[in-house]
């Protein structure tokens, strides 16, 4: 189930070939449209995992920050970063806080672009049966993963380059839409290890599984949770996408200098669970204070993907900087972070 207060939706068959239905209305009027309470234009955010790296955007909402900003913010949750991107290709979403599938988008034509970066690496550990001691030992294995052409599958991909193995070839990938059906997977034994996000890394820990070895530590440049949205929408209403990301600055500042606030967002939002809204925050120091996207995010993905056209791929096509620029130098971040 989503969290309170979020909406979910799913694809029709015909529209999407995914078992999400989705409530298409045309993009340019729900993405101008005002909201019925006045609270300003409603911008629908989807998000593809209840996970740590959401954080931001159940500040925004629980902080009211989008009113705050002149915006009113509809999270929706679209279970895979593969098939969220679909959702935004579609207009079925106005931003979508994911991962390196909107590269492969992009590569096959998609008119998407990043406004921004969420978490600046990838936020993910691996989880393994007690058989397997190091990444070694896995092959020959099945590894399980979240959404072929997504933040997890680029993750795993990375994390077996490290260690001289093939995907494929020593080590068998297998896919899932959500982190509890891999766990659900991994205690049956039908995959040997996979990664997982906070905190479903804490489910895992609770089943007796160890930490087999985080990604996150070896700090790769990777667009985590980032921002991405249609490039025909920034043209159209770029101030729409900037009052989202003034909410989205003013949830990060709150995420790394106000942190109770922040685990109560998460404790609204995602869990209950005091251990696993610490979990959720343990990825706080990965959020940049201006999220703006690195080039080398970009190149990380382009690098990973097996895309023909990646190879002689432009990484500055990808993404756009300019709106977090315009917010920067207008005075707004400094300002921001004068308050206390």
């Amino acid at each position: 189930m989503p969290p309170v207060g979020h909406e979910r939706y799913r694809a029709s068959p015909m529209k999407m070939k995914s078992k999400w239905i989705v409530f298409v209305l045309p993009v340019a009027l729900l993405a101008i449209v005002e909201a019925a309470d006045g609270a300003g234009p409603a911008v629908r955010i989807g998000y593809p995992q209840l996970s740590g790296g959401s954080t931001p955007l159940w500040v925004i909402t629980d902080a009211k920050l989008d009113q705050r900003y002149g915006v009113d913010v509809k999270p929706i949750y679209i279970a895979g970063g593969a098939t969220l991107t679909r959702s935004l290709i579609a207009g079925d979403v106005d931003i979508a806080l994911t991962g390196g599938a909107v590269v492969g988008a992009v590569l096959s034509g998609a008119e998407l672009v990043y406004a921004g970066i969420g978490l600046s690496t990838y936020a993910f550990s691996v989880y393994a049966r007690p058989e397997i001691k190091e990444i070694n030992d896995l092959r020959g294995k099945v590894f399980g993963v979240i959404t072929k052409g997504a933040s997890s599958d680029h993750a795993a991909i990375a994390l077996f380059n490290r260690y001289g193995m093939k995907p494929g070839q020593d080590v068998k990938f297998l896919y899932y839409a959500r982190q509890g059906d891999l766990l659900a997977s991994l205690d049956k034994g039908i995959v040997a290890a996979g990664v997982f996000s906070s905190p479903t890394t804490v489910m895992a820990r609770r089943l007796g599984y160890k930490e087999l070895v985080n990604i996150a530590s070896f700090k790769l440049p990777y667009p985590h949770n980032a921002i991405a949205t249609r490039k025909s929408l920034i043209r159209q209403n770029p101030e729409l996408i900037k009052g989202f990301l003034k909410a989205y600055i003013a949830a990060i500042r709150i995420i790394h200098e106000e942190p109770e606030t922040a685990k109560r967002a998460l404790a609204h939002y995602l869990t209950k669970d005091p251990e696993q809204i610490e979990e959720a925050y343990s990825v706080a120091p990965l959020f940049l204070k201006v999220p703006y996207m690195p080039e080398e995010a970009i190149r990380t993905v382009l690098s990973l993907s097996d895309h023909p056209k990646a190879a002689s791929a432009d990484p500055k096509e990808f993404f756009d900087n300019r709106l977090l620029k315009e917010l920067e130098d207008s005075g707004f971040v400094k300002e921001l972070y004068s308050k206390r």
